[in-house]
């Protein structure tokens, strides 16, 4: 991340407030706008390719459905721990997973995204090394988030082993210091760490969750499982601020959003970064239906609300980045918070 910019913008699955999320006119257009980082979400083809897509089970953003040869892939399986069913690219090779087009995930809430369904591939993050690649002097820094790695583990697709390849054919270092790692678990970071693989580490907690390799390990010792709530209180965050290099926090961690009180947020954030962790927010939306109550603009869950009053609510905190869909607004926020010299 660039250091003179405080907080970062990650662009959150490229500018995906404009285009269809993790597609390549989504990446371009966030480098374009000037995000400091990229953020694609990383699952695992069953021949071991690191593919961009928001989840494994593929039927809500691409056309999979639309491909009767595939019909047999058709799968009900326990993703961490719930059933879901649907397409999973774990059952799929690259070369079939690069026939299908990608499709707006919230077509309802962006249907000028959702005009642009079935026009452009998915992407490998191999494909967006090569775009980082080709725009050298932009700086941009790369957010990359390993998703189920506890259930690719399972199936014999160890997404550090994954990465650690991926990283190897596209020539970049295993630790170059534009690539920061992030999961929603601790395991896959903690091994990483240990094989420096990515240079920081930065740990995804969800309001009201439970992480997946947390709940399977205290099921195992036959002790409570800790929630995230409980990872983010004082003792909890001295823990992680041994492992980790920062956390990425649910921004209904930092903002009320009834009232839109930031004064529990600030003070979570000031107590994170006591221990040396940086805090990134996710995720910055500003259509109404993604807003808290005080920052709406009517009931049109397409339209925008008060958006910049929302975002520099959250810049308020002190959090070292965020993620947004539409990394340019964020930028504007930030601006106004703290103008360049």
């Amino acid at each position: 991340m660039n250091p003179r910019l405080n907080p970062v913008v990650i662009a959150h699955r490229g500018a995906s407030g404009y285009r269809p999320e993790h597609t390549r006119s989504a990446y371009l257009l966030a480098i374009e706008l000037g995000a400091d980082a990229l953020e694609p979400d990383l699952v695992a083809s069953s021949d071991g390719v690191l593919v961009i897509r928001h989840e494994n089970e593929l039927s809500g953003t691409t056309d999979v459905t639309e491909h009767p040869e595939f019909a047999d892939r058709y799968a009900t399986k326990l993703i961490n721990g719930k059933s879901t069913s649907g397409f999973f690219t774990e059952d799929f090779t690259w070369a079939e997973l690069s026939t299908l087009r990608c499709r707006e995930r919230l077509p309802a809430v962006r249907p000028v995204n959702a005009a642009l369904d079935d026009s452009e591939p998915i992407l490998r993050l191999r494909d967006l090394l090569g775009i980082v690649d080709e725009h050298p002097g932009m700086d941009v820094a790369l957010m990359l988030e390993l998703k189920h790695a506890t259930n690719f583990a399972d199936v014999g697709l160890p997404l550090d082993d994954l990465l650690a390849n991926e990283l190897s054919a596209a020539g970049w270092a295993h630790d170059d210091p534009r690539l920061t790692v992030e999961s929603f678990e601790k395991t896959i970071l903690g091994t990483l760490r240990e094989r420096g693989i990515g240079a920081r580490h930065f740990y995804i907690l969800e309001f009201g969750y439970v992480a997946w390799d947390e709940r399977k390990w205290a099921e195992a010792q036959g002790v409570p499982s800790l929630g995230n709530a409980e990872e983010l209180s004082d003792a909890g965050l001295e823990v992680l601020g041994g492992f980790f290099d920062g956390i990425s926090v649910d921004a209904r961690y930092l903002v009320d959003i009834l009232t839109g009180n930031v004064a529990a947020g600030k003070r979570l954030v000031e107590m994170a970064q006591n221990y040396g962790l940086e805090v990134f927010v996710w995720t910055l939306r500003p259509e109404n239906t993604f807003l808290p109550a005080k920052w709406h603009g009517g009931l049109d869950v397409t339209s925008w609300g008060d958006w910049q009053g929302y975002y520099e609510a959250i810049l308020s905190t002190g959090v070292d980045g965020v993620f947004a869909d539409h990394p340019d607004l964020a930028i504007v926020a930030r601006e106004s918070v703290t103008p360049r010299p």
